[in-house]
Parts: C-alpha cells; sequence; structure tokens
C-alpha cells in the first residue's frame, strides 16, 4: 500500500511531468534512486489487479458524489495520447482526438458515471489495432496478455457498460458520440441491457420520416417459407437525418439553453421528432422502435451540425433531451484535468501493463479529488490544492529533459 499512496501523492503534487523519475525526486529529494525503484514496480512490473482498484475507486467517490445529486449519465468515451515511435503498446497512426487528425497516437476507451457537477472514469482499456492485435512478437514485448484480441472501441465500450451493469451501479442513459451512436450494435447492446441512450450519429445515417417505416411483409400465399424480412422498395426508401432535418417546417426548430457558462447560458436551436432507424431493417423480421432523433442547428449556420438518436421516452420534453445529450461535456472536462494536472499521458514506459496502472492510479488520485470536491469544495482543482512544494536536489534532471542531453 505504500508505494501506492506514494505514487498517487507524486500525481497529486505541483510539477509539470508526472512520470516516475520527477515524481521519485518529489517525493524523496534525499534517497530519489531508492524511490524511483519502487514507483517503477509498482506501475510496471506489480501484478495487481486495475480493475479491484478502480472498484474501490468507484465505491469511495460515488458515496460522495451522490451527496450532490443522483448519477444522471453512463458516459462511454475515448482519449487519444500522441506518441512517437512504433514500439509502445498500442501506437499506430491513428485519429487523435487530442490534436484532431490523423497522428501517432494509442487510444483508451472508457465509461464513466456522471451526476449533474461530477464525473468519474470507472473503465478503461488501450484500444489494440489489429496491427497489434496480430503481431506475435510486438505482443510479447509489450506484455499483451493472451486473451486480448482485435476489438472495435464500440465493443470495447459495450463490454464495459455490461460490466457496470453487472456490478448493480446506479442506472442511468448511456450518452455516446458518434463514433459509438453510428454503430447499429452498439445501440441494439445498449437496449438489450435494459438502459436508455442518447448516442451521436453521423448524418448519413438513415430513418424512415416521422408516422413511416418499412414496408409490411408481404401475406404468406399458402406455399413455400412464410415471408420473414421486411422487404424494400425503390419507391418507399428511408432518408438520410440530414435530408430529413432539411425538410422540416421553421416551426420545428426551437432555441434551447442547456446550461451556464462562464459568461452565459449556453444555447443553440433545435428540433426533435419521433423516428424509426432505418439501417439494414431489411434484414429484421420487425422494424426498430421509434425513437427520438434529436437535431442541432445553430443560427446563421448552413446546415445543422449535430444529430442524436435516443429511446428516452416519447413524452420527454425537448429541454431535457437536450440537457442530456450536452451532458458529455462533463468528461472532456474530467479528461483535460487528468491529462493537464494529473499527467495522465506522462507514462513513459511501452507495455500493457503500465500503462494500465499508471492510467487507473491517476482515476485514483481524480476519485479522491472528485469526493473531496463532492463533500467540501466543489471549486478546488489539482493544481490549487493546499500542498508544500517538495525539495528537488538541484542537479536533478530526469531522462530526456534539455540539459540532460546536453550534458551527455
Amino acid at each position: 500500500m505504500v508505494p501506492l499512496k506514494n505514487y498517487c501523492t507524486g500525481l497529486l503534487l505541483p510539477g509539470e511531468r508526472k512520470s516516475v523519475e520527477p515524481m521519485a525526486a518529489r517525493l524523496a529529494p534525499d534517497n530519489v534512486r531508492r524511490m524511483h525503484q519502487s514507483l517503477h514496480h509498482l506501475v510496471a512490473d506489480a501484478p495487481w489487479s486495475d480493475e479491484a482498484v478502480l472498484s474501490k475507486v468507484r465505491a469511495y467517490a460515488l458515496t460522495a458524489m451522490r451527496q450532490k445529486g443522483p448519477v444522471q449519465a453512463w458516459i462511454v468515451d475515448d482519449t487519444g495520447f500522441v506518441k512517437k515511435g512504433i514500439h509502445s503498446v498500442g501506437v499506430t497512426r491513428q485519429y487523435c482526438g487530442q490534436v484532431g487528425k490523423q497522428e501517432n497516437c494509442r487510444v483508451a476507451v472508457s465509461l464513466s458515471v456522471a451526476t449533474n457537477t461530477a464525473g468519474l472514469p470507472i473503465a478503461w482499456r488501450l484500444y489494440l489495432p489489429e496491427v497489434w492485435a496480430s503481431d506475435r512478437a510486438r505482443r510479447r514485448d509489450a506484455g499483451i496478455p493472451e486473451q486480448i484480441a482485435f476489438e472495435t472501441k464500440p465493443a470495447i465500450a459495450l463490454k464495459q457498460v455490461r460490466a457496470a451493469v453487472a456490478a448493480d451501479l446506479p442506472r442511468a442513459p448511456v450518452l455516446a458520440d458518434a463514433a459509438y451512436g453510428t454503430d447499429t450494435k452498439f445501440r441494439q447492446g445498449i437496449t438489450e441491457l435494459e438502459l436508455l441512450y442518447v448516442v451521436g450519429i453521423q448524418s448519413t445515417v438513415t430513418v424512415w420520416k416521422p408516422g413511416e417505416g418499412p414496408l409490411p411483409k408481404p401475406a404468406w400465399k399458402g406455399m413455400g417459407r412464410p415471408p420473414k424480412l421486411l422487404p424494400r422498395s425503390l419507391k418507399h426508401p428511408p432518408v438520410s437525418v440530414r435530408e430529413l432535418a432539411l425538410a422540416l417546417p421553421a416551426s420545428a426548430w426551437k432555441m434551447v439553453t442547456w446550461r451556464q457558462g462562464v459568461k452565459r447560458g449556453l444555447c443553440s436551436r433545435f428540433a426533435a421528432v419521433r423516428i424509426r432507424p432505418a439501417h439494414r431493417d431489411y434484414e429484421r423480421s420487425e422494424p426498430f422502435a421509434e425513437e427520438w432523433l434529436l437535431i442541432e442547428w445553430p443560427s446563421g449556420e448552413a446546415e445543422p451540425a449535430k444529430y442524436w438518436l435516443s429511446t428516452l421516452p416519447a413524452d420527454t420534453k425537448l429541454n431535457a433531451l437536450v440537457r442530456l445529450a450536452k451532458h458529455r461535456w462533463i468528461i472532456e472536462r474530467d479528461y483535460e484535468e487528468l491529462k493537464q494536472e494529473l499527467g495522465l499521458g506522462h507514462f513513459e514506459g511501452r507495455g500493457w501493463r503500465g500503462f494500465h496502472h499508471h492510467a487507473v492510479l491517476c482515476i485514483a488520485a481524480y476519485g479522491f479529488l472528485v469526493a473531496e470536491r463532492s463533500r467540501f469544495s466543489p471549486s478546488a482543482r489539482a493544481g490549487q490544492l493546499e500542498v508544500c512544494t517538495p525539495r528537488i536536489p538541484s542537479d536533478f534532471q530526469p531522462r530526456g529533459s534539455a540539459r540532460a542531453r546536453r550534458a551527455a
């Protein structure tokens, strides 16, 4: 327990870099080498369970979070870490949200729980690209467990949601962006778990217009097998959500304010209609159930900006739909603080175990902050904790620093 406490303390202390060497220098300026060995063994080699630690953190933080209000959402998301080279586990050229483009990086998928004011990641797993999953040599060098195979990000997220259901967490609607919501299997999986959702979708997703649906199955004529699948006709096609949005009358659009920003209320123009999804429903025997299509079209823009599908009840008010759809902002804030204040992306090792151990300990430190804010001071931030700045040896230079390279 002592190395774990030391590691979390190092993450919470002030300092630009939260990798092992700088933290060791802050924690034990008179015995940096010994502290470095202890922290490195904890994060890179020790075989403790990430899931067990996250479970303890979740129980501790959720108890405090729920004192300020109920759990309002389960939020699926992923975050990227720019990384040079090809040997660090999971690194390949892929889309990285941190820089908003294709980049050499690794990406982790997470599930968070959120109240109205606080959020906390409760599950975390590295997305392993196919080029890594099929490369035995790189798997061996990075220590990737045998049971880890290639899975899409929505598949990883759905496993995390299933585990949260099995753990009997307070249920709430699942929120996700279009990278997940566009995946029909992901949405179906959420519904099969008897959870509601509000998920982003791409503008090309097809639906049936309000009041419409697929053609009924042809009547059986008494010969051969009875028809099972819904037919499609060129004379009765579904439409993309973009087409539907552009065809809505002006009266369908309403201005909605969903929360207070720094200087003013955040507002935009929205419309919501009841539709049936149409994706590959010709392979089904029954049409999809009706659900909400929520559309955001900011004033002055040439066309709609965002789309969501939602299984919230049919009597849900537009304001409530919008507020929940926009509640994903809270995980973006959490990731910003985890990266900027707690060093989520500062792990310098290459292995599977170390990557996950470091992230879990960052989440543990963040869980402590979330609980403290919920109980006492909601405005506190990691960089504003009342801690004494530790003394660091004047000649200490972590590996990779500019001065260390010049000295070499």
